[in-house]
Parts: C-alpha cells; sequence; structure tokens
C-alpha cells in the first residue's frame, strides 16, 4: 500500500517544497554562473539544494547527504552504506531555456543500490516517485502537499519492439545517431531534457533512453529506481548492473534505461 509509506511522503513533500522554491526564480532574468567544469549555476540551483539538505538533515541526521552542489571528499563517502543522493536542480540548460523540462532529484542509496526514489517537475505538476518493492507511481499534483492516495502506478511499455527512442534535448551526440541508426529502424526519437527521460520510459511513454555523453551518479540515480520498479531495468552497454559511490569520481559509464526487455 502506497498511502502508509511515511517515508516516501516525506520525502515527495521536500521535493514539492524545492520546486516551489525554484519556480520564484523561473519566471525572473535568471543569473548564469558556471563551475569549474563550465556547467551552468543558477541561485535556484542553490535555494533548492539548501531546502533539501536541511530537510534531510532534520529527518535523520545519522544518514549522510551527497548533492551535486553539496560535494563530500571520497576518503569521507567510500565508507558509506546508506546516504542520500540529491540533484536540486537537474536540467538546469533547460531552466535557462525555460522550457519547463527540469527536475529535482532525490534518491536513497543502501550497499551502492537505489531503494527510494522521487523526480519531481515542478512546471509540469508531476512528481514520480518509488520505492524497492512498493512499485512506481505518478501524482499530478498543483497543491502544498503530496496525497499519495492520489498516486497512480505506473509501468513501462509492454511493446514487443522498440518503436519511440528517447534522445536528449541538450546533450545529443554522435554515438547516439549511430547507434539508433545501426541497431533499429522505422523509430521515433522523443527528445526530452533532465531525469523526465526515465520518467518516460517508467510510464510506457518510451521504450529505450540510451545516453553515451557524460552524466553523473545524481543525475540518474532516483530515475534508476523508478524505471526498475516500474518493470524495466537501467544498464551499462555491456549489460552490467550500475552501482553508486563505488569509486572516487562520480561519473556514470554510458547506458541504457529501456522498458521490456528487448535488447
Amino acid at each position: 500500500m502506497i498511502e502508509n509509506n511515511d517515508l516516501l511522503l516525506k520525502v515527495c513533500n521536500i521535493a514539492l517544497k524545492a520546486g516551489e522554491e525554484i519556480l520564484q526564480y523561473y519566471n525572473d532574468d535568471i543569473e548564469v554562473t558556471h563551475k569549474d567544469d563550465s556547467s551552468p549555476l543558477t541561485k535556484a540551483d542553490l535555494a533548492s539544494n539548501k531546502i533539501i539538505m536541511n530537510a534531510l538533515q532534520k529527518l535523520d541526521r545519522t544518514i549522510p547527504i551527497l548533492s551535486e552542489e553539496s560535494l563530500v571528499e571520497w576518503n569521507e563517502r567510500k565508507n558509506w552504506i546508506k546516504y542520500w543522493l540529491v540533484d536540486p536542480l537537474d536540467g538546469t540548460k533547460e531552466f535557462i531555456k525555460k522550457n519547463g523540462e527540469f527536475t529535482v532529484n532525490i534518491a536513497l542509496i543502501e550497499n551502492n543500490k537505489p531503494i527510494l526514489g522521487v523526480i519531481f517537475a515542478p512546471v509540469k505538476s508531476d512528481i514520480y516517485l518509488a520505492q524497492k518493492n512498493y512499485g512506481s507511481y505518478k501524482i499530478n499534483s498543483s497543491s502544498e502537499l503530496i496525497d499519495l492516495k492520489e498516486a497512480k502506478k505506473i509501468f513501462v511499455s509492454n511493446q514487443s519492439n522498440i518503436k519511440k527512442i528517447i534522445g536528449s534535448r541538450s546533450h545529443s551526440n554522435q554515438s547516439f545517431d549511430s547507434w539508433v541508426n545501426k541497431n533499429f529502424s522505422n523509430t521515433e526519437i522523443v527528445q526530452a531534457g533532465s531525469s523526465l527521460k526515465f520518467c518516460l520510459i517508467a510510464e510506457g511513454v518510451a521504450d529505450i533512453y540510451p545516453r553515451f555523453g557524460p552524466t553523473s551518479e545524481w543525475d540518474i540515480a532516483a530515475g534508476h529506481i523508478i524505471v526498475s520498479e516500474a518493470g524495466g531495468r537501467v544498464r551499462t552497454f555491456e549489460n552490467i548492473e550500475i552501482n553508486y559511490n563505488e569509486k572516487e569520481d562520480l561519473l556514470n559509464p554510458h547506458f541504457y534505461a529501456i522498458g521490456n526487455d528487448k535488447l
């Protein structure tokens, strides 16, 4: 029963509050700075991060937090068994473009695997949520608090072959084009930004999301559990499971998220 899941409810409402804060900046002129890796950073990223960090600490001070905007050195985190993994504003480029395709991502990792994930798309008022062995759900709500009774269970597509392939709205590359052309014909490319690409797989709107560009662990953890609990899987192209916090750098290998086992 999803309605009685207290932890998932609390994390959903933390994501909701962070998303509401992001929207306070959305219609204004967006001031953009850049981090050392040249990725964009806005005041909305930092404001969302502050809300999430404070709320998760109040939730359980014994669980450490790793966020894109609050990094932790490898020597400190390498022995973590359980921790929160956060992207306070995933899709900053989409936020800057004001196309609505940005999200708040919160995942709980245990033994190097995501066991809970929440993705909130503030402009769309869509929240996707999953917890290990509970399934994946979607809520569309413009209220100030989430009610899990409104959650509708979602599932990956049951099509026997791949028809719709997700391409990144801001990160398309030649490797993606070559791989698609080599493996598929008569398919439709569906463009999407941020972790919404995982959500489209989880709710059966698209069949596969191959990713060849660089991503970090906080970009995919929440989407990983949401796809898995909806009946799909996330793997490297060598068909290896993706684990978290097993190395000093936080970059992911190239991977794909898929609905039914079609590869």
